[in-house]
């Protein structure tokens, strides 16, 4: 694993093809209360790039998000929908076309409730995650520790993996149609949870 730490923005010359895996560090979990505070990527090569962004750094980072807004680009998540959320609020963009590992795991792996990303990587690759610093302070304006940093990163490093081993869960149950439905309906409900609607079921009678 190697990890490469910038502050403000992404450097220009670090590109991606084909998809890149994202996650988002925040102050917590609350879309109206928390900021986004980290985004981390990696081209599934073993390679870990953490931004951090906000506070005293600001928002304005062009290369960051020309990466998540380019549609050529797949952007594979885990819980796409709060990433997205965070990265349209505070980034102004819209990431698209998305892949969610935890969607797909919930269409195919039906046996278990073991959806979260610790348990997937334990589960479909015999790799154990530590999420010691999941709570960590992110939103500091001074340097991130070694440790924030190595978790950071592994958040990223195996979501290529992931969906390569979910696609093919995917075609076997015959749900890869579905899917990616779910996928690109992702931008309309992360949009829906930023309006308020997030624990409101519109489809309800």
């Amino acid at each position: 694993m190697t990890v490469h730490y910038h502050k403000g923005d992404l450097p220009a010359d670090v590109t991606f093809t084909g998809a890149v895996a994202v996650d988002s560090e925040t102050m917590g979990l609350s879309l109206v209360r928390d900021r986004l505070c980290v985004v981390q990527l990696s081209g599934g090569d073993g390679v870990a790039h953490v931004v951090q962004v906000g506070g005293a750094l600001g928002y304005d980072c062009p290369n960051l998000k020309k990466v998540l807004a380019d549609p050529s680009l797949l952007k594979i998540f885990h819980f796409a929908r709060f990433d997205v959320a965070m990265v349209s609020k505070y980034l102004g963009i819209t990431c698209a076309p998305v892949y969610c590992t935890k969607i797909a795991s919930k269409l195919t792996r039906t046996n278990t409730d073991r959806h979260g990303l610790k348990y997937l990587c334990s589960d479909l690759l015999g790799v154990e995650l530590s999420k010691e610093q999941q709570t960590s302070d992110w939103g500091t304006d001074g340097d991130l520790t070694p440790q924030q940093l190595t978790y950071a990163a592994s958040d990223v490093l195996y979501l290529h993996a992931l969906k390569d081993r979910l696609d093919a869960l995917l075609a076997r149950e015959g749900r890869t149609e579905i899917a990616q439905a779910c996928f690109r309906f992702l931008p309309t409900r992360t949009a829906l949870d930023l309006l308020d609607w997030e624990d409101i079921d519109i489809f309800a009678h």
